[in-house]
């Protein structure tokens, strides 16, 4: 939906005083938006930056530059022709665990919620600070390098089992009864600070500041997410097991035996 929510002339002077600090050259970002204007901003402001940027104007074209492009992170618009955002980002959310941050003028409680439901990272609303943008963006891709380089230099093999569950937490992999589990980098970091600490209750406060950092810019609500999908996969291929509980207005622990 085309809402000129950019106020080009004052945006484009305040883009032109954000510092250039950084950064992998080899990094890609998809600006997602059916307003040409906003993603011409948004893209040369990056590009200021040192990004490579890749854009796309519907929700099925997203989903085909991700899948071929493969994007450090996404910027994404809700109101696409086609397919709107929340459904383009719940469909990449099921494999890829790369940041996706919501720029809408959808401004509702309930639209945020929903965004952060579907598997979002953040939430910008329009009419929206360049310069807040680009931190934001900076914020979210120096955790997820941090969470590349700790996959990196895991050397030693350490296998966690809860029943038929087996975590082996150098290899981010989960299998059940030898069936292996699909979990994004993060569901896998929030079941493993459980895992590790069994019947300790985490609030959801302590899991995000554990799992997406101190200095993160998005929503405790993600956790509450992705509690649900870990829930979901573990339900998937063991019915009868509550392997994680919530401690209504606590947090949540992990009730399944551990052993190492």
């Amino acid at each position: 939906m085309r809402t000129g929510s950019v106020e080009q002339k004052a945006g484009k002077a305040e883009r032109q005083n954000v510092s250039s600090t950084r950064n992998d050259p080899q990094e890609t970002i998809l600006v997602v938006d059916d307003e040409d204007e906003i993603v011409q901003f948004v893209q040369d402001a990056l590009e200021d930056e040192g990004y490579t940027v890749c854009t796309a104007f519907d929700g099925r074209t997203a989903v085909k530059e991700v899948r071929e492009r493969h994007p450090d992170l996404v910027i994404l618009d809700i109101m696409l022709p086609g397919c709107d955002g929340f459904a383009v980002c719940k469909e990449l959310r099921e494999d890829l665990d790369i940041p996706i941050l919501f720029l809408s003028a959808k401004q509702s409680d309930a639209d945020k919620v929903w965004g952060f439901r579907v598997g979002a990272d953040d939430y910008v609303m329009k009419p929206f600070s360049i310069k807040e943008l680009i931190a934001r963006v900076e914020a979210h891709l120096r955790r997820h390098r941090r969470g590349q380089m700790r996959d990196r230099q895991l050397r030693q093999t350490t296998q966690v089992r809860s029943g038929a569950l087996t975590i082996d937490l150098s290899a981010y992999e989960v299998h059940y009864a030898g069936s292996a589990l699909a979990l994004t980098r993060k569901e896998f970091e929030i079941l493993q600070l459980l895992i590790l600490h069994p019947r300790q209750i985490f609030s959801r406060e302590v899991i995000y500041d554990r799992i997406w950092g101190m200095d993160s810019l998005g929503n405790t609500e993600t956790v509450t997410e992705h509690i649900k999908r870990i829930r979901r996969k573990l339900a998937q291929v063991d019915v009868r097991t509550e392997y994680i509980s919530t401690v209504w207005g606590v947090g949540y622990k992990w009730e399944a035996n551990t052993s190492l």
